[in-house]
């Protein structure tokens, strides 16, 4: 917004020329994202505590968690207000990138909003707490995920093909799907991707600050790729595929770092808030959302390492359950789980670690992936 009310005015006034760098209007998100955090997040923690939206804990949590069920959640509206204003403000709002990624978020955020919601009202009127049925919260992932493949697929951003997508350490290879029905393909690679993304970040968010950190190192590294990536030297330089208007993805993620950030003074450890699936959905989309935009998809194995490892960790922990059980009986299963808890965070819990030693330690990986994330923009 501001950047089409003032750039046009640099003739009378040389000083707005600054708005025409991506650069400096991604460091005015992040400083509007942190202030928005701060300034929306008392007023929205004062409701969420007066509704007594609580948080509901899940089954299979340590019992070292019990006292969170008193605890606000859906605080991920939080984030949603500290990354969608600061991005409106401060990006440009002819750009496509921009619009998809807070389209995708936007959405995300409304499922898990019904999600928290329908937990809250079942929670009052005394039934079991299930939120939103799970083939219809998935309907609802599988359905974003399929539109945003058809429109990159149909309508590409850049002169790159739509359905298509890079290789981290390799330079200028493109994985092209066939035109025609093959290139269907792309779009199911794409729904794959933001769906798993997005459930991913809802399985991490089980420790105080825990997702909310984790997406901020995620969402800081992907900013560093889409401004080279949108810069045709530094892509020239680097042997990446440059494209046209992607840079302006920089504001988008550093506004999802800050608003991050902001929400960690409220949900660092002992939390006065939980985002909820609100929150937790809604930064998987968007995480998902850039990494499809930036054709980047198997950047997010860098990126996400440590959410693709809590997934993985659930996704194993069910399999061999349901296998021991079905050949050795319940109590077997029981006693032959391959973690002690799942998501992997809650086995390092019962393990004896500390929350906060398990939030920093995994913060510390997060880290690393994105240091080797970052090592692919010159190892190719």
């Amino acid at each position: 917004m501001l950047y089409h009310l003032l750039v046009p005015l640099t003739k009378y006034v040389k000083l707005f020329n600054v708005f025409n760098y991506i650069s400096f209007r991604a460091a005015g998100a992040a400083v509007t994202a942190l202030l928005m955090a701060f300034l929306v997040g008392p007023a929205i923690l004062r409701r969420l505590q007066a509704a007594a939206v609580h948080q509901v804990v899940r089954e299979g949590t340590p019992e070292s968690h019990a006292g969170k069920g008193t605890t606000p959640t859906m605080g991920g509206l939080i984030i949603l207000a500290s990354s969608i204003v600061p991005t409106l403000l401060w990006a440009r709002l002819n750009n496509r990138y921009v619009l998809l990624a807070l389209l995708v978020t936007a959405w995300m955020g409304v499922i898990g909003f019904l999600d928290d919601f329908l937990k809250l009202k079942q929670k009052r009127e005394g039934r079991k707490n299930e939120g939103l049925v799970e083939r219809y919260k998935l309907a609802g992932q599988i359905t974003i995920g399929v539109l945003l493949g058809f429109y990159v697929w149909q309508h590409p951003l850049s002169t790159l093909p739509g359905a298509s997508t890079t290789l981290p350490f390799y330079k200028y290879v493109l994985i092209v799907p066939a035109t025609g029905l093959l290139a269907w393909l792309y779009v199911l690679f794409t729904t794959f991707v933001l769906a798993g993304t997005s459930n991913a970040v809802n399985l991490t968010d089980g420790l105080d600050g825990l997702a909310a950190g984790l997406t901020a190192i995620a969402a800081t590294t992907f900013a560093i790729f889409a401004y080279v990536i949108g810069n045709f030297r530094a892509a020239d330089y680097l042997q990446l595929f440059y494209m046209r208007g992607a840079g302006e993805l920089t504001v988008f993620c550093v506004a999802l770092a800050g608003a991050c950030i902001g929400f960690l003074w409220y949900n660092t450890y002992p939390a006065q808030v939980f985002m909820g699936d609100t929150g937790s959905l809604a930064l998987g989309g968007a995480l998902g959302a850039i990494a499809i935009l930036l054709k980047s998809e198997f950047l997010l194995l860098f990126v996400g390492a440590v959410f693709l490892t809590e997934t993985v960790s659930v996704i194993l922990q069910r399999t061999v359950f349901k296998y021991r059980r079905k050949r050795h009986g319940l109590d077997y299963a029981k006693a032959n789980r391959v973690f002690l808890r799942a998501p992997l965070h809650h086995h390092f819990e019962m393990k004896g670690w500390r929350e906060t030693q398990v939030v920093v330690r995994f913060w510390i990986m997060g880290i690393l992936s994105a240091f080797v994330a970052l090592s692919t923009l010159k190892i190719r």
